[in-house]
């Protein structure tokens, strides 16, 4: 299960890109609007992260981050894009899954655990497959909210106002 802090407003699918400067640009145009942040910002920390090393994680996976002083919750896109793309992941194999993730850097204790989580997610091949085939938001919030792994134990770091994953808030 992925943290819940994505809305269906979160979500692009089949978003058609030239490249990934190119989608990192239209999902940054896309999270700053949302936001109320400076486009300019969110795509330069992206790239900025990106030039240190790619976030690609593998088998069509990328989970694009940075941390940011101007927030104090959350940021995060889903976006599954129309054509994959080379994103310099481990593997080689082109993206087409970029979840987006902004943090505020006063959390910054709670964002490797947050992370981790949504990387263990991600690269459950069942999670991805059905990323890949769904028709419609719903079914990415609905395949998002499930729980293809074992129960993670609680990581009590990851609870601050606003942010409150379901798996603790039935702890």
């Amino acid at each position: 299960m992925i943290p819940h802090i994505l809305s269906e407003e979160d979500i692009s699918l089949d978003l058609a890109t030239k490249g990934m400067h190119s989608a990192l640009s239209r999902i940054a145009v896309r999270i700053a609007r949302r936001s109320r942040l400076d486009e300019q910002m969110v795509l330069r920390s992206l790239w900025h992260r990106e030039c240190l090393g790619s976030t690609g994680i593998g088998r069509g996976v990328a989970i694009p981050h940075a941390l940011f002083d101007t927030i104090s919750s959350p940021v995060v896109s889903f976006t599954r894009l129309a054509s994959p793309i080379d994103f310099d992941g481990p593997d080689d194999d082109p993206v087409d899954i970029v979840y987006t993730l902004l943090w505020p850097r006063s959390a910054v204790s709670a964002f490797l655990p947050a992370l981790s989580q949504v990387c263990r997610v991600l690269r459950a091949p069942r999670t991805r497959e059905g990323l890949r085939q769904a028709q419609s938001v719903g079914e990415v919030m609905a395949i998002l909210d499930a729980d293809p792994s074992p129960t993670i134990p609680p990581i009590r770091t990851l609870a601050w106002p606003g942010f409150m994953p379901r798996q603790l808030s039935n702890a």
